[in-house]
């Protein structure tokens, strides 16, 4: 949290502009005279619309915000309705997680309305609101987004100067070949068995279980991304609740130390949760439990209470991931592996027809594909490089690979550069230099392109002499890089390197 680069402080500046949302909808709440329940319901409906709603351009999230509301008004009226019926309750809860995770195939709109309508279901059972709520919910929550996008599109549109990092489309596939799809059933067995253990625990405080199950599906799509993640909840929650026994116990509910420290919770969650979840579930855990104190129900037993519902959440999420569908770590890391190499590809492809003298060849838009997509593979491979990985020669191999990568990057920048300098001339040795790297990667990413069919033994590459004219140079590095990825991903050793 302390040491992860901020270019441009957008993380600091995101941070301070979701403090500024949440606090002016909690305060349009209680000016308006709503209950406690209302306003808490107002701000974290504030949060959340400025924490989930991440398309690519301003306008794409506007649209998502102004349809928050027809995800999330149904849902709270249909958990509100059914909170004196735990069967239909529980039945419809699942239901909506399933939903939830379903919609994912459709993109960040769908991701953000799934995870809105999960969170009203949730924040009902928090609460414990009841249908005569209603009204007053729905008007809390209208207003808290009003003052979100107030926030977000008027007073700070941070986005319109510093567009949203750009995400790489997601791996094909129809039916359960779609990730999406397989989490979705993946979620709904974790989230009954989690309901079902939760409530055993506890008749009032179950769905933490449920919601743990839940954010752990949230950005990942492996079981080892699952898996990590899980770990790191019930890290973050362990240390939290440490911190909510030293700092919400002692407040007993005074409202101004509770408002100002959930503030620097609301401003923790937003910084930490893009370089690290265990740091983010503490600001929640600590956030939670200076709500509860606000609500008058907090006591040592009940975080104590959360850490288990949290662990059951934990463990069934680690269950489903390996019974249910599973998506293995070997199928995904290598899907985007092999997508960041044909971006290589297509990169080199387009500098060298626009040395050639093609006005139309642009290796720029390839080049920041790779950029991407590289990223993705980074997370992809995070299971495998994490600090408590028991599998060290795997390790060794997965950052082997990310290291090669992110080299061939360096060398496609330079190659885009080069091939956009109006003055830049062509060299015919950049055809078969060009042609030298479309065998390497055929090689790493057709299977059997790279061995002999007699005796199954990788081929060897051998790049040409390094020159010194620019473009041949960043060819022949591209080369030498592929080479040597040729190494952690088609040897023997390469069905250890990513399978989990």
């Amino acid at each position: 949290m302390f040491v992860a680069p901020d270019p441009g402080h957008l993380r600091l500046r995101n941070s301070s502009r979701a403090v500024i949302g949440v606090g002016l909808a909690v305060a349009v709440a209680e000016l308006a005279g709503f209950s406690l329940t209302a306003s808490i319901t107002g701000g974290l409906a504030a949060l959340l619309a400025l924490f989930t709603v991440t398309d690519a351009t301003v306008r794409a999230q506007a649209w998502t915000t102004a349809l928050l509301p027809a995800a999330g008004f149904p849902v709270l009226a249909l958990a509100t309705t059914l909170h004196g019926v735990p069967t239909a309750r529980d039945a419809a809860f699942v239901a909506v997680v399933f939903c939830g995770v379903y919609a994912r195939r459709w993109g960040p709109r769908g991701h953000a309305l799934g995870i809105f309508a999960f969170m009203n279901f949730f924040i009902t059972q928090f609460l414990h609101a009841v249908p005569g709520q209603l009204p007053e919910l729905y008007a809390a929550v209208g207003l808290a987004l009003a003052a979100a996008a107030l926030v977000r599109f008027v007073l700070w549109p941070i986005e319109r100067r510093t567009p949203p990092a750009a995400v790489p489309p997601p791996l094909p596939g129809r039916g359960l070949a779609r990730t999406t799809t397989r989490q979705a059933f993946q979620a709904t067995a974790a989230c009954a068995v989690a309901l079902s253990i939760g409530q055993g625990l506890s008749e009032d405080r179950w769905y933490w279980a449920v919601g743990t199950a839940w954010w752990i599906f949230v950005n990942t799509a492996s079981r080892g991304e699952t898996l990590v993640r899980g770990f790191r909840r019930v890290l973050g929650t362990l240390v939290g609740i440490a911190v909510g026994m030293l700092v919400a116990i002692p407040l007993h509910g005074a409202a101004a130390p509770t408002v100002v420290l959930v503030a620097l919770c609301v401003f923790g969650i937003f910084y930490t949760a893009p370089v690290s979840y265990s740091w983010m579930m503490l600001a929640v855990t600590v956030m939670a439990g200076l709500l509860y104190g606000l609500l008058g129900v907090l006591d040592p037993a009940l975080l104590v209470l959360r850490l288990s519902e949290t662990a059951v959440g934990a463990a069934c999420a680690a269950l489903a991931v390996v019974l249910v569908l599973p998506v293995t770590t070997h199928a995904t890391n290598d899907a985007w592996i092999q997508r960041a190499l044909r971006s290589v590809h297509a990169a080199t492809a387009e500098a060298a027809a626009r040395l050639a003298g093609s006005p139309t060849a642009d290796p720029a838009p390839h080049a920041a594909e790779l950029e991407l997509l590289l990223g993705r593979v980074r997370m992809s491979l995070a299971p495998l490089v994490h600090p408590l990985s028991p599998y060290r020669a795997r390790k060794a191999r997965a950052r082997a690979v990310i290291a090669l990568l992110d080299e061939c990057a360096r060398e496609v920048r330079g190659l885009a550069a080069v091939a956009a300098d109006p003055d830049a001339g062509h060299d015919a040795r950049l055809a078969a230099a060009c042609w030298r790297v479309e065998a390497a990667v055929e090689a790493l990413t057709v299977p059997g392109a790279g061995s002999d069919a007699a005796d199954g033994t990788v081929r060897e590459h051998r790049p040409a002499a390094p020159s010194g004219e620019p473009a041949l140079a960043h060819l022949h590095g591209l080369e030498r890089l592929l080479a040597e990825l040729d190494a952690p991903l088609r040897t023997a050793p390469r069905a250890s390197l990513v399978r989990s």
